[in-house]
């Protein structure tokens, strides 16, 4: 894939990031609200099966316990997510 293509990709992760967060928030105050509730599962859904395909193309996006490693140690090497291809 092009660096475009994984550019896309974190974007995508990154949009559904910011929805889940507000939505998280929001439910927060109103816990009863079904349909946010819905958004809230639709939306992490979408984003686990993302960072997934992200992290199956391109290596890890966030490490400390959050997804397993392969032999040999890769969180070092580049580009970082948030890095230019």
């Amino acid at each position: 894939m092009s660096g475009s293509n994984r550019r896309e990709l974190l974007k995508k992760i990154q949009e559904l990031e910011f929805a889940a967060v507000e939505l998280n928030l929001y439910l927060d105050n109103h816990p009863e609200c079904q349909r946010a509730l819905a958004d809230y599962n639709r939306f992490t859904e979408k984003l686990i099966n993302l960072k997934n395909a992200y992290e199956a193309r391109y290596g890890p996006l966030t490490h400390f316990g959050n997804t397993p490693s392969q032999y040999p140690w890769q969180w070092v090497d580049g580009p970082w997510p948030w890095e230019e291809d």
